[in-house]
């Protein structure tokens, strides 16, 4: 005789992640099991949550996640929980906390710098076997699926050089790698617009894919340009999946910049084209015309080499800043300009180090230039990176809403937030964070599915839950399903909305009523509970 259910959930519309319809039913919850779906008596149960009028669904996996940056320092993940969000995937850009060589220790913390809180910083480990051993005694809130960052590799093994890699080198990084697979990483991670990455070539991104194929993994990248290098870098990305015999996921796909608006028709056509020829190639997309990332990426990619201290070097010495400044202005053959992609209008200072610049957030950059009585932008610009030590990250507004929604209904396309968990109070609360923090996947539900009807609400679920499942290899998440992990969202798909504006970006969406991770709630309307039953997630050998 079954004993009695932890849990039921009774009474729902469940969408079971599949994308099929949904349908009336119930879901007895045992520890942190599904056990059952059906009818069920609320006698035979625990505690009853009645889901009447709501949607009941898989809790939602952030395909795009950099909370690895922030759950060491606070494991609540509030802004993550509070949208749906019950898994992520984190390491990405190629940026990860592990591994660490301490001869380039300082180098990897002073690149990290603008995305982490403004203590001092311990990361006491040095394989990814240990990182993630570390993180697994933590009390977090949801569950952590971690990948290895090419950047953070290449660090450990030749620092911030512009060169490529000596054998020896390349031989470092292959099994750098190799130990983050055998430790569970899920696969690697480039970004190739940020240094180090940006210092790589093709044959050395598919030398490491090659490692993360040999052991069943998935290679992530934020590719070599979103603007007027698009569809090369999207060739690029195919290129080493193809070459390496491993899957492709490309990240946070857009077009940027008004001379790429339009190219996301070609550049589905080419992932379109790659799957005829059995690349496993797919990507995920946030529900934004803008981005966000450090200010000091709009800087030409050499002025970074040896990292963010000779890159301050660079700015203070007038002759070079002279080269910098004619860089940014025309671009180069070979690499796009963001500035020239977006324009000063319309790149926005997100977060400061200093106290008495806060007033500088939330303002463009010739608004910087005014109320810092600059001669002009690029005079701001230059002191602000030198005044906050680099450490000022940008929202950015580059995409046109067509290629948004065009790229939102390709067939390959997941979603995930691009940021990282924090709270409005928390340690990482910094200035003016992007929107889509606080509000990405309410935002799909409620304007893209529900106000404008891009896609329907089964299949946008299913691009949220099984859908990324399946991409990181997750057997027992991601559908409804007896025998799998309770991790659900209840939700009003009437209501569900985001809040969470440019201007005042810290404020939780409308509309989530409940969210389960591993059979327990951890947030109902009121807010988190105390439940901490997040896990750390390993790549199954």
């Amino acid at each position: 005789m079954q004993r009695p259910f932890d849990i039921a959930v009774v009474n729902g519309k469940i969408l079971d992640g599949t994308g099929n319809p949904w349908f009336n039913g119930d879901i007895g919850i045992i520890r942190d099991r599904i056990v059952k779906i059906g009818r069920i008596d609320t006698r035979d149960a625990k505690r009853a949550i009645d889901a009447s009028e709501k949607a009941v669904c898989p809790g939602f996996i952030d395909a795009h996640s950099h909370s690895d940056m922030s759950i060491i320092f606070d494991p609540r993940c509030e802004s993550t929980i509070r949208q749906g969000i019950t898994t992520l995937v984190a390491g990405q850009c190629g940026m990860s906390l592990a591994p660490i060589n301490p001869k380039f220790e300082g180098l990897l913390k002073r690149d990290l710098a603008p995305f982490l809180p403004r203590t001092r910083i311990q990361l006491p480990w040095r394989t990814f076997k240990q990182y993630l051993a570390r993180m697994n005694r933590l009390r977090l809130t949801c569950n952590t699926f971690h990948l290895v960052g090419h950047g953070t590799v290449r660090i450990a093994a030749m620092g911030f050089e512009e060169r490529d890699p000596t054998l020896r080198e390349l031989d470092a990084m292959r099994a750098i790698v190799a130990e983050a697979m055998k430790a569970g990483a899920v696969g690697m991670s480039s970004g190739l617009i940020y240094p180090p990455g940006v210092f790589s070539k093709t044959i050395e991104l598919i030398e490491l894919a090659r490692v993360v194929a040999k052991y069943g993994g998935v290679y992530f990248s934020h590719i070599r340009g979103e603007g007027g290098t698009l569809i090369n870098a999207v060739k690029e990305a195919i290129e080493i999946g193809e070459t390496a015999g491993t899957p492709v996921h490309i990240s946070h796909h857009k077009a940027a910049g008004r001379r790429a608006w339009g190219k996301t028709k070609e550049t589905l056509q080419l992932m379109e084209s790659a799957r005829s020829r059995s690349v496993d190639v797919t990507y995920d997309q946030y529900p934004y015309t803008a981005g966000m990332t450090s200010l000091a990426t709009l800087l030409p990619p050499w002025v970074h080499e040896g990292g963010m201290d000779k890159l301050l070097e660079r700015l203070r010495d007038d002759e070079t800043w002279m080269k910098i400044r004619r860089e940014l202005q025309t671009g180069t053959p070979d690499r796009e300009s963001m500035l020239n992609e977006a324009g000063w209008k319309r790149i926005i200072v997100s977060s400061v180090r200093s106290e008495s610049l806060k007033r500088l957030e939330g303002k463009s950059i010739n608004q910087v230039a005014k109320l810092l009585r600059k001669r002009d932008e690029f005079a701001a610009l230059r002191d602000l990176l030198l005044e906050e030590r680099g450490e000022v990250t940008m929202i950015i507004f580059h995409m046109d809403e067509s290629d948004v929604e065009y790229a939102m209904r390709g067939r390959y396309q997941m979603f995930g937030t691009d940021s990282w968990s924090v709270s409005p109070t928390g340690l990482l609360s910094k200035g003016k964070p992007h929107p889509r923090f606080y509000g990405t996947y309410p935002r799909i539900l409620g304007r893209y599915v529900r106000e404008k009807r891009i896609l329907q609400l089964e299949d946008a679920v299913r691009r949220m839950t099984s859908f990324p499942a399946q991409r990181i290899g997750l057997k027992d998440r991601g559908i409804i399903r007896e025998g799998f992990y309770a991790d659900i969202v209840i939700f009003n798909p009437e209501t569900i909305n985001d809040k969470a504006t440019y201007d005042q970006p810290s404020q939780f969406p409308d509309g989530i009523d409940r969210v389960l991770v591993n059979g327990q709630i951890v947030a109902d309307s009121d807010g988190l509970t105390r439940a901490r039953p997040g896990r750390i997630l390993r790549k199954e050998k």
